[in-house]
């Protein structure tokens, strides 16, 4: 990710926050991202930068004023007046908008908690998994399959996100982008997702002693997803964006054979 896409993504979030947003805001984000994205013309007639804002401006307006709402059209042409390291990022950064309006418009929702179950059921399911990251596949086929699976078992803000998102893979892995979705959402609302691995199910109690620790060592609100995995033997492996910390005996055993065999 380039410097200038960097300070775009950060000013775009704040444009956002100035705007009162719901549901449809972001099902309209979405949709400005993958209406954009299918297009080179219009990608690169919003990611020109040698093109006047105000020019930019006028086509998010001629393009999308008629259909969407105004609180969607500000947070567009604001994306659109920055300076993107390369076309591809402005399409990105779109998207990202939709998921932190889908954050906000459902705070009281566990939406970090939804997607991590969502990720874990497609990990458990390879035909699932496949299915979805096929080239093959038509994207509202795969939008429709998530619909499906989600009816009555995940909220409406988590089904609108997950199916956006696998609609329009842009050559990324399903698992891959509801990690980031789950990054996103934890910023925009003031914490951080630690993934944590352990071989049996953590109780309340440790729960809490391990959020508590986290809290101290990242701040901020910690919000831990638990993955029950036996083969860690013991301990457990915690993982916040690119840090590791890893205890677990399997690590340890792992390290020792190296130690020996070298």
């Amino acid at each position: 990710m380039g410097s200038a896409t960097t300070q775009a993504l950060a000013a775009a979030a704040i444009a956002l926050d100035a705007q009162t947003v719901d549901l449809e805001t972001a099902r309209e984000l979405f949709t400005a991202a993958q209406v954009i994205g299918s297009s080179k013309q219009l990608c690169g007639a919003l990611a020109d930068p040698t093109a006047s804002v105000a020019s930019r401006s006028r086509v998010v307006a001629t393009v999308f004023g008629a259909q969407f709402q105004p609180a969607t059209i500000a947070a567009l042409t604001a994306a659109v007046s920055l300076r993107w390291s390369n076309p591809a990022d402005l399409v990105a950064g779109i998207e990202d908008l939709g998921v932190r309006a889908a954050s906000r418009a459902a705070e009281g929702v566990d939406l970090e908690g939804e997607l991590f179950s969502v990720s874990r059921v497609i990990a458990e399911n390879p035909a699932l998994e496949l299915a979805l990251g096929s080239r093959l596949g038509q994207d509202e086929a795969k939008g429709a399959l998530i619909e499906k699976l989600l009816a009555g078992k995940a909220s409406e803000v988590t089904t609108l996100v997950v199916s956006s998102l696998v609609q329009d893979p842009r050559g990324r892995r399903v698992r891959s982008m509801l990690s980031h979705a789950m990054r996103l959402v934890a910023q925009q609302r003031g914490g951080v997702v630690a993934t944590v691995t352990s071989a049996s199910a953590l109780s309340a109690e440790q729960q809490e002693r391990l959020t508590v620790a986290l809290s101290k060592n990242y701040g901020g609100r910690i919000s831990l997803n638990v993955v029950i995995d036996p083969a860690v033997v013991g301990g457990l492996r915690v993982q916040i964006a690119d840090d590791v910390i890893d205890g677990t005996i399997s690590s340890r055993i792992e390290d020792l054979r190296q130690k020996l065999a070298g």
